[in-house]
This record gives structure tokens, sequence and C-alpha cells, in this order.
């Protein structure tokens, strides 16, 4: 059985919308997108080639479907653990209104049923099944307790504005630190993994 692992590119204030570019993700009437560009660096590229060689499977929204898939079809290289693997692995996307999938290998998997179908790809899957971005999608997986593991990239900017992973309402969870680097531009890179509900207390005096 696969495990289920959710990589997220986040501002210091914990928005995640429109990292790649300044027409990527404009809803809401965001006008910031582009600005995880300045800080790449070869620890990131490292970093997010390091996690893609472990990739059996990936689950995504939509919208992040239809991002990569209007890119990586193009530019595909055998050599490169992202392009190669997210070009030929099996993709789910959960949709409601995707009907006829152009990208090779991608299954629409029924959003109705979207719990039992993710539980089904991990089963299906060696290695891990990998969420990159997809905000909606991995709020509700977090909701649900079906991340096995969190991987998130902060970059030292505050953006004031945009959508975020964490919104108001989410459940307290509390997670142990697998893995942390900083890469020479600043970028920290921590992967977590659940324990449980948060637990909480007070200091004595």
């Amino acid at each position: 059985m696969g495990q289920l692992t959710l990589t997220t590119f986040l501002s210091l204030d914990g928005v995640m919308q429109g990292p790649g570019g300044p027409d990527e993700d404009t809803r809401d009437g965001f006008a910031y997108g582009g600005w995880v560009v300045p800080f790449a660096d070869e620890a990131m590229g490292a970093f997010v080639d390091e996690h893609f060689a472990r990739a059996g499977a990936f689950l995504l929204g939509r919208r992040t479907y239809e991002i990569f898939a209007s890119y990586w079809p193009a530019h595909d290289d055998p050599a490169s653990p992202v392009a190669s693997r997210l070009n030929r692995l099996p993709k789910y996307v959960a949709s409601t209104t995707l009907k006829d999938p152009e990208w090779a290998a991608t299954t629409v998997i029924d959003g109705e049923h979207l719990q039992a179908e993710v539980v089904r790809a991990k089963d299906a899957t060696e290695g891990e099944v990998q969420v990159h971005g997809s905000g909606q999608l991995a709020q509700w997986l977090l909701a649900r307790d079906l991340v096995d593991e969190l991987r998130l990239l902060v970059f030292p900017v505050y953006l004031g504005t945009g959508r975020k992973l964490f919104p108001t309402g989410g459940l307290p969870t509390a997670f142990a630190l697998a893995d942390s680097r900083t890469t020479p531009s600043g970028i920290a890179l921590g992967t977590y993994r659940p324990t449980g509900r948060a637990a909480f207390g007070t200091f004595a005096d």
C-alpha cells in the first residue's frame, strides 16, 4: 500500500496561490503570482527531485492538473525525476467536470466517492501517491486525516493576500518533524508526519 504525501509551496503567511507565475492563478484578483521564482535555487531543485523520485502515482485537483498538463507533456525529459514521472506514472484527478483528459495515464476519479477512490489508489500504488499544490483537494484530504506526510517549502516572503493551505476551521492536528533543511536562498524545507489531534496545556506558575 502506498503512502499519500502532500507537497506545497507556502509564503510566510501561509499563501499557496500562484507560486509559479503571474498568470498561474489570478482568482479573487490575486496579483502576486510567481513569488517562488526569486528564491528558487539548486537546493530547492534537489529537494523536489528527491521527492518526485519516490512517486508511484499522482493525485491532483483539476486546476493543478490543467496547469501541469499544459506544460509537462511538451517538456518531457526521461532523465528528469519530475518530467519523466509526471508524463508516465498514473495520474488521478479529483473532478466532477473533467470528462476526456488527453494527458496519458490520467484517470478521473468520482468526487462523490472521493475518499474510497483515494484509498483504492493507495492500495494500487507501490511508492507514494503524491499530491502537489491542489489547494481545495489538499484541504479536503487534511480534514479527513488522509495525508501520511506533509512537505512544506516555506519561502521568505510575506504576501498579505491569497488563498491559504490551512483555512480557519481546520482540524487541530499535531505533527512530528521528520526532516528539516534550509536552502541558501532562505527556503525552509520541512517534512512532517501527523501524530493525531493537537494537545493543549498550560505552563506551571
